[in-house]
């Protein structure tokens, strides 16, 4: 993640407080240095942003080190080097970390731990049990949870891992002393939410050296209540089969705001059953945060009697580098000191550093407003999205949670979820998934462009088993970091509306552009639903294997040149080319489409340009054979000439001095027999009338070439592939009055506006044709020098081949 230091001088100057009243010197020194080191980065991030593009000189190439040493400034220039060299080679992330003052405090948590470890083993004890205690104090009381304890840990899943092993030591006494011998006869089972995080399970089995049939996957709701909450009925059901099998029920893992969606399991009836067998509940989630509200659901309101709960205060707070945190309550210390839930060494305890100097500069209120800020936000996306049409919110209801999913659809009425585009008595299951899968793909790209759009928000797209794909808002994993306030989710809200004409109007425009194609000879309609645009499509040539599905070459530089004309045209559309997702021929793609699109239009000029592309190279390919043949033919003519002269004018005048006194005494009057080849009529002449009558014939006069696509007439300022809004309201009256005014006086001298079109057809022509004029001419090609005893065949024209 791209970092950016913001912070000034008063900032800092607020933060470090005056050094000089600091009685230890040490921590006086290491205070300055911090507070230099951190504003050298900050003068080059700035400068670094004033350059815009310019490459900073990078000394981060790995070398000898050097014998004297280096001073701080290089090294934090190293550092400079290393962390935003390569901004000109990868694109930077949208998200920019604001590292406030209690960013900065975070900071120095690390740096003072690592003066204090110097300290003395009697005061580093009492330092250390000091902000141990104090940490868990504060994070008891704030988060309701009490009589606790917490054990605080850099990876997120290796609080769980350690509440696994207490829970193994809990309920087999001997496994201190057996180990794994006491777990053959009774396997333990851990049962594990179908919502839970990815990877989870196989973390704990590979941190607790378990098999994986020890893991059990309890499903979801399918008939009543959330998709996203674990079934309760179903779970009692499993751990009295697991019972029966002579297994023992050890752990659950409920949720209190899914890693996907955000929703919270019914952790008080799963209270009241792990109770009932004797099992651990621990518990994970964003909703935990909402604890330190004044007002918390019951559903999350119930987490706080659970056995254990990890929690993540870093994000919620906006704090970097910041441990994680699992409070649990346990009775016995020796179980959780062979857990590795308690240490005794500092340097364990001094993991909490950071997070108690931050709790201390932010204050219960602070806290409690970064939360709800975050929560408010949620809320505020949600009742606007409401108002929006074909715009689906999955957490409708569940006010409380701070994570709002949502995704574009189109819904017929009294009938499920649905494109309009597609009857729904029609639809069989292989076109409900190609829909759905055309709806990920526009709910893709939806969320890609709100990422662009609004870099505050910290969308994520994420993809859903039921679903599908859609975009999550959880601004308490991400508000605090981006520093998102209200006016980014108005202007998120903004950009969604703004995005949704575009997106049912690429809905609507698929079919009519599949069925156009298919219409159209020469062009095959690829259907690739992963694509957001409104279609995919591939010009089929002369030589074209269908069967084949190997690249075509002669394809690859038709849809290269095609994709050329097209972009010139300076469309509203956005084209690309690519290989077939199923095969590896070159495809075109055609972007998104507004309501006004003329697919008519858009296929013709695909499958004209195309056309013109395949023809102008078979052209050219034929015109270089018939010139090769043509020059043989000459070759072989000028040499029969030549031996023909050399019989009439005999042996000695061959001879350089006799044939230079023969031809002066007796002169040879003999004309100049070269060969023009006639590009039009692909023949080959002599060059004889041209030396006689000191003229070039006018040869054949071809047809002119007819016009492959329609030229459609447009309005001032028009662009291509637009239906007309003539007769419409969505006209100026002062502009568009004099050019409608000029159209009718066309149209009254030309006959109509069919007429028109066909003559602005024949007048322009084809793109790529000759005009009558230049294909009249008898194009020839010069060889050799035009003196008139030179015996070599003319080609002229050179400048019409090139």
């Amino acid at each position: 993640m791209h970092v950016a230091f913001r912070s000034n001088a008063s900032v800092l100057r607020r933060l470090h407080l005056n050094f000089e009243l600091i009685a230890d010197p040490t921590l006086a020194e290491m205070g300055k240095n911090l507070k230099e080191a951190m504003k050298m980065l900050e003068d080059s991030q700035r400068r670094t942003e004033e350059e815009n593009g310019k490459k900073l000189i990078s000394g981060d190439i790995p070398g000898p080190l050097q014998g004297s040493g280096q001073d701080m400034v290089s090294i934090l220039q190293l550092v400079q080097n290393l962390m935003h060299g390569d901004e000109d080679e990868e694109p930077q992330s949208p998200r920019i970390q604001n590292i406030g003052e209690q960013g900065h405090m975070a900071l120095l948590g690390h740096s003072l731990g690592a003066y204090i470890s110097t300290l003395d083993k009697e005061k580093l004890r009492k330092l250390t049990t000091r902000i141990l205690s104090d940490t868990t104090l504060w994070l008891c009381r704030i988060f309701r949870y009490e009589n606790g304890c917490a054990y605080f840990h850099e990876e997120e899943r290796e609080g769980l891992a350690k509440i696994c092993r207490l829970a193994i030591h809990s309920r087999y006494e001997d496994f201190v002393v057996d180990g794994f011998n006491v777990l053959y006869n009774k396997k333990p089972v851990i049962y594990l939410s179908a919502a839970a995080r990815p990877g989870l399970g196989q973390y704990l089995c590979n941190q607790l050296g378990l098999p994986f049939p020890c893991l059990c996957r309890v499903p979801c709701n399918t008939m009543f209540g959330s998709q996203h909450q674990m079934d309760v009925a179903f779970l009692e059901k499993m751990i009295k089969d697991d019972i029966e099998r002579g297994r023992l029920p050890l752990l659950l893992v409920a949720n209190a705001g899914t890693a996907a969606v955000g929703h919270t399991d019914k952790i008080g009836r799963l209270k009241e059953l792990c109770e009932q067998y004797g099992i651990w509940l621990h518990v994970e989630g964003v909703n935990l945060a909402t604890l330190a509200l004044g007002y918390v659901s019951s559903s999350v309101l119930a987490a706080t009697k659970c056995d254990s709960m990890t929690m993540t205060p870093g994000p919620w707070l906006g704090l970097p580098a910041v441990p994680a945190v699992t409070l649990y309550k346990h009775d016995d210390p020796a179980l959780t000191l062979v857990a590795g839930l308690t240490s005794n060494k500092p340097a364990d305890k001094l993991r909490a550093l950071p997070l108690w100097l931050s709790l201390q500069y932010l204050g219960l209120d602070g806290i409690v407003e970064r939360i709800k800020h975050a929560c408010q936000l949620s809320q505020r996306l949600q009742e606007s999205l409401k108002k929006v049409n074909y715009i689906k919110i999955l957490v409708e209801d569940e006010l409380s949670s701070p994570v709002v999913v949502f995704r574009f659809f189109q819904e017929l009425p009294d009938s499920d979820p649905v494109f309009k585009a597609v009857p729904v008595p029609t639809m069989t299951a292989s076109a409900v998934g190609r829909e759905r899968h055309s709806c990920d793909a526009l709910n893709r790209w939806l969320g890609e462009q709100l990422k662009q759009l609004v870099p505050a928000s910290g969308l994520t797209v994420m993809d859903l088993e039921a679903e599908g794909t859609c975009v999550r808002f959880s601004p308490l994993m991400t508000a605090a970091v981006l520093g998102t306030r209200g006016e980014d989710v108005d202007q998120l809200v903004a950009c969604i509306e703004s995005k949704l004409p575009v997106l049912s109007s690429t809905l609507q425009l698929r079919e009519e552009f599949k069925q156009e194609v298919e219409a159209t000879a020469g062009l095959l309609y690829v259907d690739d639903p992963n694509w957001p645009g409104i279609g995919v499509v591939r010009y089929e040539h002369a030589n074209d294997d269908k069967s084949s599905l190997k690249s075509d070459p002669e394809g690859e530089k038709i849809h290269a040149g095609l994709l050329k004309k097209l972009n010139e045209l300076e469309s509203d559309l956005t084209f690309k080319i690519g290989p077939e997702y199923k095969s590896m021929k070159s495809c075109l793609y055609v972007g998104m489409a507004s309501e006004d699109m003329d697919v008519a239009e858009l296929v013709e000029t695909i499958a004209a340009t195309a056309r013109e592309i395949e023809e102008n190279s078979r052209l050219l390919e034929n015109m270089t054979e018939v010139v090769r043949k043509g020059i043989q033919e000459a070759q072989v003519e000028l040499q029969k000439a030549n031996e023909e002269r050399l019989l009439e004018e005999g042996v000695l005048r061959q001879i350089p001095v006799v044939g230079s006194v023969l031809n002066w005494f007796s002169p040879v009057q003999a004309l100049q027999k070269g060969r023009t080849f006639n590009l039009t009529a692909g023949s080959l002449e002599s060059t004889e009338p041209i030396y006689v009558y000191k003229a070039q014939g006018a040869g054949v006069t071809p047809p002119p070439t007819p016009s492959g696509s329609r030229t459609k007439q447009r309005l001032p300022g028009q662009k291509p592939f637009k239906r007309s809004l003539r007769g419409s309201d969505a006209l100026s009256e002062t502009s568009s009055a004099s050019h409608i005014e000029d159209l009718e006086k066309v149209e009254r001298l030309s006959g109509g506006p069919e007429q028109i079109t066909l003559e602005a057809s024949s007048t322009e022509g084809h793109p790529g044709a000759p005009s009558p004029q230049h294909a009249s001419r008898s194009e020839a090609f010069q060889k050799g020098a035009p003196h008139p005893e030179d015996d070599h065949p003319q080609v002229e024209g050179a400048e019409s081949l090139r």
